[in-house]
């Protein structure tokens, strides 16, 4: 009996690999300029020759684009569909944000159960850097701040899931997200009571993903939501009462 010799994979194949890999995962954001061609190399400790051959392939698939003089890309245009003129109308209509909510119940609940699952050392020092930030951002009165540090923080949830989908899925609709933490944000802050809640419910969550506790972790992000959900629609039902009550008069 003969068996057929194992072929070695060609240097090109194992390159272009690699990076498919590190975009999908997320290591290589879209848009991201890539190293020089030089440095590259000598990072992946392979021949020029080789890797480019592997751009070459990567570029003629859309994932990767050159730019005369400026270098290679990640092509930004990979996420078009995902940012579309439907987030605009998304944005601008006011029962969406809760089908937003809902949303965010899905992807952030899950997201926090496998971050308390998966989550590795270097994910949870971004966590806790993310959510230091929301403090100090808090502290300084700067509300805009605040937002991004917000938005940065569950997506520092979402990236340590190490769900490709989910990942690419939140950084495809990110400005449709911090528009909600930001509505949210500039309505629910008006109230110090709720304000405080929210922390207590955000830090619940930290200290559930960090001792590495799934169903804590998801539960934490689901009652936070249900309590920003809850409290909005009943600011939605005073301010239509109290409309009823001026147009009384």
């Amino acid at each position: 009996m003969s068996y057929a010799k194992i072929k070695q994979p060609k240097l090109a194949d194992v390159i272009e690999s690699q990076i498919e890999s590190m975009i999908l995962e997320g290591t290589l954001e879209l848009g991201e300029k890539l190293l020089p061609e030089r440095e590259l190399a000598k990072q992946f400790d392979v021949s020029r020759p080789s890797l480019r051959e592997a751009i070459q392939r990567l570029e003629s698939k859309g994932l990767l684009t050159r730019r005369q003089g400026g270098g290679t890309y990640v092509k930004e245009e990979l996420r078009n569909q995902l940012t579309d003129p439907l987030f605009e109308l998304l944005n601008s209509h006011p029962e969406s944000k809760y089908d937003l909510l809902e949303f965010r119940h899905a992807i952030e609940g899950f997201s926090a159960y496998y971050a308390a699952l998966r989550g590795t050392s270097e994910d949870f020092k971004k966590i806790k850097t993310s959510f230091s930030a929301i403090d100090m951002a808090n502290a300084t009165g700067n509300i805009e701040l605040e937002i991004a540090s917000v938005a940065q923080f569950y997506l520092a949830v979402i990236e340590a899931s190490h769900n490709v989908v989910f990942l690419h899925l939140a950084r495809g609709i990110k400005p449709l997200l911090q528009k909600n933490i930001s509505d949210n944000v500039k309505q629910l802050y008006l109230y110090p009571e709720v304000a405080k809640k929210i922390h207590e419910h955000r830090l619940q969550l930290v200290d559930a993903i960090l001792s590495k506790q799934p169903m804590k972790a998801k539960e934490a992000s689901d009652q936070h939501l249900n309590y920003i959900e809850e409290t909005r629609l009943v600011m939605l039902r005073e301010e239509s009462a109290f409309k009823r009550e001026l147009g009384g008069f």
